[in-house]
């Protein structure tokens, strides 16, 4: 997560949608003011001991509502990005194994494993995405959530409406994998539409 106080904006870095390229561009922006928490290739920390002691830097929106201020948080421009749940799935299941190569071998056995193993569910990187932008009553608190899809438009868009430089996004910690549809059979589908069923309601996503 970044805060800017200068620009007064808050940039909720949802896991697994691209968020390090996003983070590079925006730091160009920041002043000393400014705050940031990260523990993947960067290591900072928010000067909250409740939030620093996370390590991660996926805060949701919720979390640093109390620590920004009900008038700060009104004010500031929130905003994040989204991914296809199914999509953002796949890449899960690659990075959490990618020590021994397992999902390359046999992704649907990966993929099952992950879905029955309570331990893999509760990680971080495999929580839906709408848990970090929404409040305790389901309400987005984002201003604006931009689409891994059309990554560079969404951050032309914040960039306009934040009345700072745009940029080329770069790829950051990406991997090379065909279409996300090539990995489910129909009951992989109708298991990780359960899980993820309220991010594909709300972003307007399917299979």
């Amino acid at each position: 997560m970044i805060i800017s106080h200068q620009h007064r904006f808050v940039f909720a870095a949802i896991p697994k949608t691209g968020t390090h390229s996003v983070r590079q561009a925006l730091r160009e922006h920041m002043s000393e003011d400014d705050l940031e928490q990260v523990g993947l290739f960067v290591n900072k920390r928010f000067p909250f001991e409740e939030l620093a002691a996370i390590k991660h830097g996926h805060i949701t929106l919720q979390q640093i509502r109390p620590f920004l201020g009900d008038e700060a948080f009104a004010s500031y421009f929130k905003f994040a990005f989204v991914r296809n749940p199914f999509d953002r799935f796949i890449s899960y299941c690659a990075f959490m194994t990618r020590a021994d190569g397992a999902f390359l071998k046999n992704p649907q056995q990966v993929m099952r494993y992950i879905l029955q193993d309570p331990r893999a569910r509760q990680h971080i990187l495999f929580q839906p995405q709408h848990t970090f932008v929404t409040g305790e009553d389901g309400a987005v608190l984002a201003d604006h959530v931009g689409r891994v899809e059309d990554m560079q438009g969404s951050y032309d868009l914040i960039c306009e409406r934040l009345k700072i430089p745009g940029a080329t996004l770069g790829q950051v910690n990406s991997s090379r994998r065909g279409s996300y549809r090539d990995y489910y059979d129909d009951a992989l589908i109708q298991d990780v539409a359960s899980v993820y069923r309220r991010d594909l309601e709300l972003f307007g996503y399917e299979f």
